[in-house]
């Protein structure tokens, strides 16, 4: 008999070119994907005066940069010139490199770990390399994907290859299916808060068990897409009946005998059982509440029902440090009930939930109430933001007096002129609450898509269920 393999090792073992002495090995990339910072990689590549290898493996994404309002003007739209040049050189880039782009004015733009599921380019078993430290994401498809550097990105163009160290290897049993009016949002944020930041360093995290299996392919996109908080190189899940429904049908999923073939390898990827990892983590589904940061960094969180917890109970001097540096930037004392925290404004987008799921969630508990604070909802793509408005989500925001956007990464990283004002305090549902992310003096807190659109119905941080008369 065989040993038990880990869908990480089929996945890496199947793409290794070469491996040397110290080790590391030369993985196969299947697919590249882009985003306006990639103009670095680009010209990396013309100054070494070096051609692209496979251009119908990598994509363009216009969405770091994009703003959300303006866009029937196209480029026009775009005041700031430094941003305007941004989106125009990932138009030019990939233009002149025969490279498929996602931008603007095409239906499909959006944020590149939403469009890139959304339209098959994801599929289970791919090495997929992204310009982004939320590649992670595509691994809710069975796919073995991470972010990398802008001269890692002109090493991919180039010969279609990383050297790379093998990972360890972390499994997270979720041992059954999450309680009534709890996300897969709480179950990351309570995932990272019982494992840390940094809990995860140097291994790939497969997430598996009861309650991920009964998560839906988007659910398992949010959980996959915070792996990198935890310090983990990627996240993913071994692929069921649930990924190949999601995948069959899209304009890059394979077709006819093609799609036979790739579904005979896809049913070998799932792990085996008996498979054995560097370390397993159970959680236990019936203890999670609603989560919500309270600091600035995503292990710093705790249950909606809690309070912000006092350093000086902490023993680890570095730990009680940064949790004193956290509660000063956050402008926070310790036994605060986090249900008393008032909010200045509302964010529901981001890569991790801009989904339709997502927003059918925000729209439930938005539907018949009144934003009491500024409050701003970004479609993941212009696909999402269509489906959304065929179901009529759009104009139950509105009615409630949020903001309703075109398709981007907004406030989540803040650098497309959708910024908190110093001071400002966001219920967000993006992944980092690093300070300033949203914006200089900005202060975010994490939480689920019913979360946010609580907070902004409420003006202050609640537990959803108060409202929802669930859990």
């Amino acid at each position: 008999m065989p040993p038990a393999r880990t869908i990480i090792d089929k996945i890496w073992d199947s793409h290794v070119v070469a491996r040397r002495e110290d080790g590391e090995c030369l993985l196969y990339i299947d697919r590249l994907l882009l985003q306006e910072n990639s103009f670095h990689a680009f010209d990396k590549i013309r100054r070494e005066r070096r051609a692209i290898r496979n251009p119908g493996q990598a994509f363009a994404f216009s969405d770091h940069y994009v703003p959300t309002v303006g866009r029937d003007k196209g480029l026009d739209g775009i005041a700031d010139p430094e941003v305007r040049n941004m989106v125009e050189l990932i138009e030019s880039d990939s233009r002149d490199n025969d490279i498929t782009l996602f931008g603007l004015g095409d239906i499909r733009q959006g944020i590149l770990h939403v469009v890139g599921p959304e339209q098959g380019i994801t599929q289970p078993g791919l090495v997929i390399a992204g310009a982004d430290s939320h590649s992670s994401t595509h691994g809710a498809l069975g796919a073995y994907a991470f972010g990398v550097g802008s001269s890692e990105v002109a090493h991919v163009l180039a010969v279609q290859g990383l050297w790379r160290p093998r990972p360890k290897t972390m499994r997270v049993l979720v041992d059954a299916a999450l309680p009534e009016g709890i996300t897969s949002k709480d179950l990351i944020l309570a995932i990272i808060g019982r494992i840390g930041a940094a809990g995860a360093v140097g291994h790939v995290i497969e997430y598996a068990g009861p309650g991920i299996a009964a998560l839906s392919v988007e659910q398992r996109m949010t959980v996959c897409n915070m792996s990198i908080e935890a310090g983990a190189r990627a996240g993913l899940i071994s692929p069921d009946d649930k990924v190949y429904d999601y995948v069959k049908g899209r304009p890059y999923a394979p077709r006819g005998a093609l799609w036979d073939d790739a579904m005979a390898y896809w049913r070998t990827l799932p792990s085996d059982p008996g498979a054995s990892y560097d370390r397993d983590v159970t959680i236990a589904a019936a203890e999670i509440a609603p989560m919500v940061t309270w600091g600035t960094n995503p292990e710093q969180v705790a249950p909606v029902t809690g309070a912000i917890p006092d350093p000086q109970a902490e023993p680890d001097p570095d730990r009680r440090s940064r949790m004193e540096r956290a509660l000063s930037y956050m402008a926070l004392a310790p036994g605060t009930e986090l249900r008393n925290i008032a909010v200045d404004r509302v964010f529901i987008g981001s890569c991790t939930n801009s989904r339709i799921e997502d927003l059918r969630l925000a729209a439930a508990i938005a539907e018949g109430r009144t934003a009491r604070v500024p409050t701003m909802v970004v479609p993941g793509s212009g696909l999402v933001k269509q489906q959304a408005e065929q179901e009529g989500l759009h104009e139950i925001f509105l009615a409630a007096g949020f903001e309703w956007r075109s398709p981007g990464c907004s406030m989540c990283v803040g650098i497309n002129g959708d910024t908190l004002k110093s001071g400002e305090r966001c219920a967000s549902t993006s992944n980092r609450n690093f300070e300033g992310r949203q914006g200089p003096g900005g202060r975010t807190h994490l939480m689920s898509p019913a979360m946010a659109a609580a907070a902004a119905v409420t003006g202050r941080i609640t537990d959803v269920r108060e409202l929802t008369g669930e859990g």
